[in-house]
């Protein structure tokens, strides 16, 4: 290689050319971090934002569909950026308080720009026709099917872009743009082989064919697969973009966009007023988490999604990448449960709906609950890659749906009666409508709880006895007796509490090491974060010494720089290569059990720390990796949100309780 100083003003002249070609600088990536991003819901329709400004995520018409901006998993699978011209670096953003609507601010050199943004919410709208995808009773809002940003320029001049290039079918089909309005405020864009824009009755079919329309008070010009605008704003001036994909008219001036602004604040802070948030400095934590799983519900079956994303992976470059945008039922119990814990119960009447729609055929037959559903109750979720991107940071493969629907888990049975336990007692009776499929699933936990399955974890080696999947056979057993007692049915309950003896005594014969420490697996010493649930799930009392040797022993043994991992991947046999990064889930179901053996200080310190590795917006993915500092996984992700909720309602409960002498635990099975 020629140094610069042998060839003087000949390698000056060639450093551009050579620029172009080098390679990025080491630790560099085209990727925003998976914290950065924005998280937005009507829920019917999620999206995620850059701190750019860029939409990078985002399927329509249904969170399980394929994408249209997916630059997330390929900077080439489409984008839809609005922000100052040349700048890609915003002074601040934040979530504006009690709701789902972000605000950007920028300062260029010349002049500052405030953008928000929002998924519309607003007055029901089917007043002439039922709707063709809502299942559950409509309440007062509805999505209104567009993606709204408003633009103002509150000092200055500022040069503004916005350009919109969706990639329809994951980046697989062509875009054509036409112009649709008078003049240049409005343009449409389709795949390039639909021929005829999608009837109204697809708009809920999650393979039905995208058409997406942009609305603004700007001039648009069409640029191949691209729409762009471009305007010098000088203080004072307002614009408006608005992104629509149903018939459903989108605003037509500023006026009207910030009214519709307005309504998806009114809508949000209604829904946020219901809930009970102490007034404690970790309120807004528990206010996010609570919105964010809100935000992951689909109105219009009552499903709960598991996070908002597909491929985001557990380790860069690795292959543990998954397909998240279904409703376990797992999950979803859980999600329950913790809002549950802040008051927000009323999504439980639509998710119990949704699980009777699964569970019976159109001759009103019954089929046996699976682990996971579509979002619109579909239980095929065939699996499989996407070769034409690259994935995230090229972690490969990207995977489409979710084979894991196959697997035998027996935790779900004890899930959903754990939830159903929680419902009830609220209102005091069991609901005379669901006992026939809660009898059915406490008999699917009788008649399976004996087998070996792939665990709460939904590893793809060999099914084992799972120590977890035994004790929520045992939860099912237990709160199946509890609501039989309640529905007026002792027989039921005095051979389900019998055989809820059998399995506890089972679990302590087989489960339980020489060390007095619960095991992931009948037979085996290896630990499994899962075990942190018995004392949640009042398998023992907490002061029990194999609750309080386990919970230690976690603490201890199965954890990097503090933080909890699943389980070690080595001595498990999970079917898949590589290591991963530690669950925030389990991090924070440590912090709840410590505070339930009594080791308060130690919980409020560890959930003080993981607060901190929250977003900037209070946001969490699936992972976390002690050694970049970096979000890894799924994003975001309610099995972390609902933990979060569940640890800090612990912890405020029990710093609360402590000058009286007595804890009150944040989730009470009896």
């Amino acid at each position: 290689m020629t140094t610069a100083s042998a060839e003087g003003d000949d390698a000056a002249d060639d450093t551009g050319d050579d620029a172009a070609d080098a390679p990025l600088p080491a630790g560099f990536s085209a990727f925003p971090a998976i914290g950065e991003y924005a998280f937005l819901s009507d829920c019917e329709t999620t999206c995620l934002i850059a701190p750019d400004g860029a939409v990078e995520w985002m399927c329509i018409p249904r969170p399980d569909s394929p994408s249209i901006f997916g630059a997330i998993l390929d900077r080439s699978a489409g984008s839809f950026r609005v922000g100052p011209y040349g700048q890609s670096v915003p002074v601040a953003r934040r979530y504006l308080p009690g709701g789902l609507i972000v605000e950007t601010t920028w300062q260029t050199s010349t002049g500052w720009l405030i953008v928000r943004d929002a998924l519309v919410m607003g007055p029901w709208h089917n007043v002439e026709q039922r709707s063709r995808t809502h299942r559950r009773a409509p309440s007062d809002w509805d999505a209104q099917h567009c993606l709204l940003r408003t633009i103002k320029c509150v000092s200055g001049v500022v040069e503004f872009e916005m350009t919109c290039e969706p990639a329809f079918d994951y980046g697989r089909r062509r875009t054509v743009w036409e112009y649709t309005g008078s003049v240049y405020e409005r343009a449409t864009a389709r795949p390039a082989d639909a021929t005829t824009a999608p009837e109204a009755s697809e708009i809920g079919d999650p393979a039905g064919t995208a058409e997406l329309t942009v609305t603004t008070n700007l001039r648009l010009g069409i640029d191949g697969r691209t729409v762009r605008a471009r305007t010098r704003m000088s203080e004072g001036d307002n614009a408006f973009v608005a992104l629509s994909w149903s018939p459903l008219p989108a605003p037509s001036t500023f006026e009207e966009a910030a009214d519709r602004m307005w309504r998806t604040t009114e809508y949000w802070r209604e829904w946020i007023t219901i809930g009970q948030f102490p007034d404690h400095p970790w309120r807004d934590y528990l206010q996010r988490s609570a919105l964010t799983l809100k935000g992951l519900t689909y109105a219009p079956t009552g499903a709960l999604m598991a996070a908002a994303t597909t491929s985001l992976p557990e380790v860069i470059g690795g292959e543990r990448n998954w397909d998240y945008r279904y409703a376990w039922v797992r999950d979803s119990t859980f999600a329950l449960w913790a809002l549950y814990t802040l008051g927000l119960d009323r999504e439980a009447n639509d998710f119990f709906a949704f699980i009777a729609d699964v569970c019976t055929a159109p001759d009103g037959s019954a089929i046996p609950l699976q682990v996971m559903y579509g979002v619109g109750g579909e239980r095929t979720l065939d699996e499989h890659e996407l070769t034409n991107l690259t994935g995230y940071e090229d972690s490969q493969p990207v995977r489409v749906g979710n084979d894991a629907y196959r697997q035998q888990q027996h935790d779900i049975w004890g899930a959903m009666l754990d939830s159903v336990y929680l419902h009830a007692r609220s209102r005091q009776q069991a609901t005379e409508s669901l006992w026939p499929l809660l009898e059915r699933q406490v008999e699917e936990a009788i008649a399976h709880w004996r087998e070996p399955d792939r665990g709460i974890w939904e590893v793809r080696g060999e099914p084992k006895h799972f120590v977890s999947s035994k004790v929520m056979c045992w939860v099912a057993l237990d709160r199946g007796t509890k609501l039989a007692v309640m529905h007026g049915e002792p027989k039921y309950a005095q051979r389900w509490e019998a055989i809820a003896d059998e399995i506890k005594a089972d679990v302590l014969a087989h489960g339980v090491d020489s060390r007095g420490v619960f095991t992931q697996y009948y037979g085996g010493t290896t630990l499994d974060a899962s075990t942190l649930l018995l004392p949640l799930m009042r398998f023992l009392p907490a002061d029990d010494p194999r609750i309080v040797a386990t919970v230690n022993a976690i603490q201890n043994e199965l954890t990097v720089d503090g933080l909890v991992l699943r389980y070690r991947t080595d001595t498990t046999d999970d079917g898949l290569t590589g290591s991963e990064g530690t669950f925030m889930i389990c991090s924070f179901w440590l912090v709840s059990a410590l505070v339930e053996i009594g080791e308060f200080d130690r919980a409020h310190r560890l959930c003080e720390r993981l607060l901190s590795f929250a977003s900037p917006l209070k946001l969490y993915a699936e992972e976390f990796s002690p050694e970049t500092g970096r979000q890894l996984g799924n994003f975001p992700q309610a099995f972390t949100h609902l933990a979060l909720i569940n640890a800090v309602v612990h912890v405020i409960r029990a710093e609360s309780d402590r000058h009286h002498g007595t804890f009150r635990p944040a989730h009470r099975a009896t």
